[in-house]
């Protein structure tokens, strides 16, 4: 009988994309149920300013750990760095990723092998270097960080719609492939979600938040921890026999037809 619940006390999670954003709160919150973490990024210091911040905060262990997941090698050693000094695998939540924002005829080749490098070919990676130890251990979680645009598109995001929409595809046949293996593996389709990064981002694409904000259901964009909280559902017993699915974590709908009342 599974017993369900939050609670991840001992077991190990890899997080890329850990220094910032949805990275960093997500393997905080998994550290505050439990976890020791791995984080992993490109950029050292910031994964050291966040492992130090989780382990004064939870006593949990937090390894920081550089790492390009568009390289095979990089992800291997980091991944057996990871078994290694922490003798297991338990969760991988795949949230390394970006994006371009360019119309499709000015989309350069190298951009778009970038985009899919990053969103798509980085998760399979990380997946493929963890399988093994998840299969050893007698099972394991996954979670890929996917997007809305995954689903719907967006213009002038040709590359990123695809290489969601790809990672998404990838979560279902992940899920069927290595069921039988005690592996469950989900997606979270984020929407827009607020950071220093994120708002960069709008600016140079000219959108304005505010008249994001109005045509979203809960009349906000979202925050990291908005990611963090569905991820550790999907993470823990608390969706056992969740596996295969795409969650929406975007504020709810923008339909068309009648105008909102007042």
């Amino acid at each position: 009988m599974v017993e369900y619940g939050l609670d991840l006390t001992d077991q190990v999670a890899i997080v890329t994309g850990g220094g910032t954003g949805i990275g960093a709160a997500t393997a905080k919150l998994l550290a505050q149920h439990g976890a020791h973490t791995v984080i992993a990024s490109r950029k050292l210091e910031n994964l050291e300013r966040v492992a130090g911040e989780i382990e004064a905060a939870t006593g949990r262990r937090c390894l920081p750990i550089q790492c390009d997941v568009r390289d095979e090698d990089s992800v291997n050693a980091m991944v057996e760095r990871a078994f290694t000094e922490l003798g297991r695998i338990d969760i991988l939540v795949n949230n390394s990723g970006g994006g371009y924002m360019f119309p499709l005829l000015q989309t350069a080749a190298d951009k778009w092998d970038n985009n899919v490098a990053l969103n798509l070919r980085g998760p399979f990676l990380c997946t493929k270097a963890v399988g093994q130890h998840m299969i050893d251990n007698g099972g394991g979680r996954i979670v890929n960080i996917s997007s809305g645009a995954g689903v719907s598109g967006v213009r002038g995001g040709a590359a990123y719609s695809a290489s969601k929409a790809g990672l998404q595809m990838f979560t279902r046949v992940t899920a069927a492939e290595w069921g039988k293996y005690g592996i469950r593996c989900n997606a979270v389709a984020v929407g827009l979600v607020a950071n220093e990064g994120s708002r960069r981002s709008w600016a140079r694409a000219g959108m304005d938040e505010a008249a994001i904000v109005a045509q979203i259901p809960r009349r906000r964009v979202g925050e990291p921890e908005d990611i963090a909280w569905p991820v550790l559902f999907l993470v823990s017993t608390a969706s056992d026999y969740v596996s295969r699915e795409t969650l929406f974590v975007n504020g709810g709908p923008s339909l068309g037809g009648l105008p909102d009342e007042d």
